[in-house]
């Protein structure tokens, strides 16, 4: 009877631990069908670059990384000139092959730390963190239109586009995602218009102080 007893304890025990391993892998298949769903979420499908709100979220949190301190960063905005024709033309497969190998230069063009994103269409955006020298910024400004501006080989096809770049830089330009991102992308569009090879942000004019005279008459300052 005891025996009995015992070996129905046994096999109760065995029971349970099927259970919960059986639990634990259900758990672990739910943790990864979330992590899944994620990735989706932040991930470009045709490129598997992040997309725009994982680029929103990042550049979001690289601002408020240093509290009341306003880091130093630039977003580099980039749009395709021709790509549109070379889509209706060739067809969107072309396009899309297009697309990756375009988004495959931007990323080699940047540095590992960098983040490159397709933002929608044919615009793409990069954060540039730990820069905010007009200089550099040229610099990696140009080396993106070469890359990018490079003939393209698919299949029987060389095909060209050329970038269109916009630059703005915290905190002269924006301190938040949403501004930094407005001002990158209207300097882009006058980069399109004036087919320069990068523009930067167009910065307010600064109104000088109002002078006022004195008494004596002598210009004075107003603070």
């Amino acid at each position: 009877m005891i025996e009995s007893s015992q070996f129905r304890l046994v096999r109760e025990i065995a029971a349970l631990r099927r259970v919960v391993a059986h639990m634990r892998e259900e758990l672990r298949g739910a943790e990864d069908l979330v992590k899944s769903a994620r990735h989706m979420a932040l991930h470009d499908d045709l490129t598997a670059l992040p997309n725009r709100r994982f680029f929103r979220e990042r550049l979001q949190r690289a601002l408020e990384k240093d509290g009341e301190r306003s880091p130093e960063l630039a977003v580099i905005y980039l749009d395709l000139d021709g790509f549109k024709a070379i889509n209706d033309t060739h067809g969107h497969e072309t396009g899309d092959r297009l697309l990756n190998l375009v988004a495959a230069r931007i990323t080699s063009a940047m540095r590992a730390e960098d983040l490159v994103s397709r933002l929608g269409g044919d615009e793409f955006a990069c954060l540039v963190n730990g820069v905010c020298r007009c200089e550099r910024l040229q610099e990696i400004g140009s080396t993106l239109f070469e890359a990018v501006s490079r003939p393209f080989t698919i299949g029987s096809l060389v095909l060209e586009v050329r970038p269109s770049i916009g630059i703005a830089m915290c905190p002269g330009d924006g301190i938040t995602a949403d501004v930094l991102l407005e001002r990158a992308d209207a300097a882009m569009y006058r980069a399109k218009r004036t087919r320069s090879t990068w523009a930067f942000a167009e910065r307010p004019a600064r109104v000088p102080p109002l002078e006022i005279v004195s008494a004596a008459g002598v210009p004075r300052v107003r603070s």
